[in-house]
């Protein structure tokens, strides 16, 4: 499905959409240029999962954990690491077992740890300062 977004806040209320019919165990594998929304997307998702408060960005610390919504969110951020065998060593599977949703920015360094099955979410820039191209696979909205 690919939709057109016009604002951060548009961003944002399709990753609602998709955080409310998200499912315990899924992954949601993000690609996208450095600034493109991926984490404005990974709020709405939050909301939508029903997460109140902040999300932010886990550029420096890997991942952020966010447990007070109907299923727990593990925000990932991959961008500082070289390959998914340092995935591993940071605790992956333990994370894929708790039954929650990762939300996993910078996805493609390391795509070849994810399933098949994972829900992929590619956000571009688009016309303009702030509009977005985003393909979503994997599930229906």
């Amino acid at each position: 499905m690919e939709f057109v977004t016009n604002s951060p806040e548009q961003t944002e209320q399709l990753g609602q959409r998709l955080g409310a019919v998200l499912w315990a165990g899924a992954v949601v594998a993000f690609t996208g240029d450095l600034g493109a929304g991926k984490t404005a997307f990974t709020r709405g998702l939050a909301r939508g999962l029903g997460i109140p408060g902040q999300v932010t960005s886990p550029t420096f610390t890997i991942v952020n954990e966010y447990e007070d919504g109907r299923l727990p969110l593990f925000h990932f951020d991959m961008y500082r690491l070289s390959c998914s065998e340092e995935l591993f060593d940071i605790g992956w599977e333990d994370y894929l077992a708790r039954g929650g949703v990762c939300a996993v920015e910078w996805s493609e360094i390391v795509d070849d740890a994810l399933d098949d099955d994972c829900v992929r979410v590619d956000i571009r820039r688009g016309e303009g300062d702030s509009g977005r191209h985003i393909t979503i696979s994997g599930v229906e909205l």
